[in-house]
């Protein structure tokens, strides 16, 4: 199945993965509807900045001012127009779902439902592609992990080799665990008892241009962020914890093939990120920034954060095995992309955040 000239769905489509979702879609000759309820800061600036970007695309851009939890009609009739549904709105921070359960849960669970109902109900039955999170996992406590000198280590073999397979066990850790773990299962079932296109996709860090991140989320970018803009960093616990990061254009590029080989993958959950090739720790990240950005990092020190995993690192084989995907950018060339665009508009960024 080809993407041009498809209409695009995207929740959450203002977000840092939506707006490289578009762009990338528009570029591609597709239609691309963003449906997004603007609470998070830098939705906007995103939003002006991707039209500004695709001008003279093949396709078509429109913008819904919607939200998946309380806008259902709205929902049901852009659903209704769809070829493929790209599932990304969500409460994305374990530290908000603990702050406020109620809210991560109505977003995460009750939202996707929303999404799903109105995925059955349409005549249509677009493709569902949900953005879930290596968070299902919980904090891997049966998986033992022994200490080098600037991160954590697997000390199984196997893992260490491979990372974190599908098959590992769940354990929904945290309210965000609960509610994007609860949804990520709906999504599988909706396909085997519905018979609905829908593939899970449980991403590890992604990062990349657009992404506005906060002290609790997008980590890669925050800590670019604060150390151009010379802003306090907090290291929660050791520092030493691990992560393997994903490139934003290399998983959009794997949304692509997934939904134009959707009979492969229809159904299934993949493990989604960097790959043991592409393993960082917060410590060795801030050293990077040290030498990259000229500047000396002095962090703050606080407490580990509840369910906080550490180490995790997705077994990207299945994905290789059955779609021929794997990770093309390294971290190095990675991160000078992302810092090149948060160079460029150093200014709409200081402006949202401060």
């Amino acid at each position: 199945m080809t993407t041009t000239r498809k209409t695009i769905l995207i929740t959450g489509g203002a977000g840092f993965i939506g707006v490289n979702a578009s762009h990338y879609f528009l570029k591609k000759g597709a239609n691309v509807t963003i449906f997004d309820n603007f609470s998070r800061k830098g939705t906007e600036t995103n939003v002006k900045l991707l039209k500004k970007e695709v001008r003279g695309a093949p396709g078509a851009l429109r913008v819904v001012r919607g939200d998946v939890v309380k806008d259902l009609k709205a929902l049901d009739r852009e659903a209704a127009r769809a070829d493929v549904v790209i599932h990304l709105a969500a409460q994305v921070a374990v530290t908000t779902s603990i702050a406020d359960p109620r809210v991560d849960f109505e977003t995460n669970m009750i939202g996707t439902f929303n999404v799903l109902e109105a995925i059955r109900l349409s005549k249509k039955k677009p493709i569902l592609l949900y953005s879930s999170t290596n968070k299902v996992y919980g904090s891997l406590p049966h998986l033992p992990v022994k200490d080098a000198k600037t991160r954590h280590l697997f000390v199984s073999k196997r893992h260490a080799t491979y990372g974190v397979p599908e098959h590992e066990q769940l354990d929904f850790h945290s309210p965000y665990g609960c509610s994007k773990g609860a949804a990520d299962q709906y999504v599988i079932d909706y396909s085997r008892i519905y018979g609905l296109r829908t593939v899970v996709f449980r991403q590890s860090c992604i990062y990349g241009p657009h992404q506005f991140g906060v002290e609790d989320q997008g980590w890669v970018a925050w800590f670019t962020i604060a150390v151009l803009l010379d802003k306090p960093i907090t290291l929660y616990g050791s520092g030493k914890q691990v992560r393997d990061i994903l490139s934003v254009e290399d998983l959009i590029r794997l949304y692509d093939l997934a939904i134009r080989k959707i009979h492969k993958v229809s159904g299934q959950a993949y493990n989604v990120g960097g790959g043991p090739k592409n393993t960082i720790s917060l410590i060795e990240l801030l050293a990077h920034l040290e030498g990259e950005m000229g500047k000396q990092i002095n962090p703050r020190r606080a407490e580990e954060r509840a369910g906080d995993q550490p180490i995790f690192v997705a077994d990207v084989r299945r994905l290789k095995n059955e779609l021929g995907w794997e990770p093309r950018t390294n971290i190095a060339d990675g991160w000078r992309n992302m810092y090149a665009w948060i160079s460029a508009h150093r200014e709409a960024i200081h402006a949202v955040l401060s």
